[in-house]
């Protein structure tokens, strides 16, 4: 099983059926040293599926001290695909800790 961590539409139940075929359940923890910012999104399938143009994106952050709050799923290997599917090319997964200690995937900025 993968540690997923979401802030962002991954969260919402249609979007987790959509993705994933099923909705998540998982525990709220922070993400340290990174804040949120905005992209707009043009594919349309995932706009249909969050009813969103515009999705939070990780930045990382000047300030060691920045967090983002959100949820850790543990899905799959195969579901840890789907989200990448899911994902935008403007994102990219990097695994970081979180405020737990916890090590998850995360869907940053892609720089």
């Amino acid at each position: 099983m993968h540690a997923l961590f979401s802030y962002g539409t991954l969260q919402q139940k249609q979007v987790q059926r959509d993705t994933f075929g099923r909705e998540l359940n998982g525990f709220a923890d922070k993400l340290l040293g990174y804040e949120l910012g905005e992209v707009e999104i043009t594919d349309e399938e995932v706009i249909a599926s969050s009813g969103k143009r515009f999705h939070p994106i990780l930045k990382k952050s000047d300030n060691p001290h920045s967090t983002v709050s959100g949820t850790v799923f543990m899905i799959t290997h195969e579901e840890l695909l789907h989200a990448d599917n899911y994902e935008a090319d403007c994102y990219r997964r990097i695994s970081a800790p979180l405020a737990s200690g916890k090590i998850c995937w995360i869907y940053s900025e892609n720089k």
